[in-house]
């Protein structure tokens, strides 16, 4: 995508791509016959995940962002698809991250945690849904490894 030099047109136009590929993915959902909890983010449970964590290592890495797969939080989920595209709610907050991001802001990083060969958001939804728009393979965080 060009820059047009004006942070807000940036992210603006940023946010209508990341909107039509949701739309567009929910669009193909329904076609297909997938039922709607298809398009949500999946939220796990704190129980579930500890049952499922592994050991590694924790403390603040660089993990991919292809291994973020759901959230501990599930009022996000209704906020982000499964590829972590924002809802039209989340809008304000998702423009304000691509403007911090864009002005060269040092952001904290993500926290997650690890489960089987996963990660799991805790915190940093907007930002994995930036860093994913803008591209971006991997991602600072805190992994919490339980």
């Amino acid at each position: 995508m060009l820059s047009t030099g004006s942070g807000i047109i940036d992210a603006e136009r940023a946010f209508a791509r990341v909107s039509r590929e949701r739309r567009r993915a929910a669009l193909l959902r329904v076609l297909r016959g997938q039922p709607s909890e298809c398009g949500r983010l999946p939220v796990f449970d704190e129980l579930r995940s500890a049952l499922q964590r592994v050991a590694r290592r924790g403390g603040r890495r660089e993990i991919p962002l292809c291994r973020i797969r759901g959230t501990l939080e599930p009022s996000r989920a209704a906020q982000f698809d499964p590829d972590f595209r924002p809802a039209p709610i989340a809008r304000r907050r998702w423009q304000r991250v691509w403007l911090a991001e864009e002005r060269g802001a040092n952001l904290p990083p993500i926290t997650v945690v690890a489960v089987g060969d996963a990660y799991v958001l805790r915190d940093g939804h907007h930002r994995v849904s930036v860093a994913r728009a803008r591209g971006a393979l991997t991602i600072d965080a805190v992994v919490d490894a339980g």
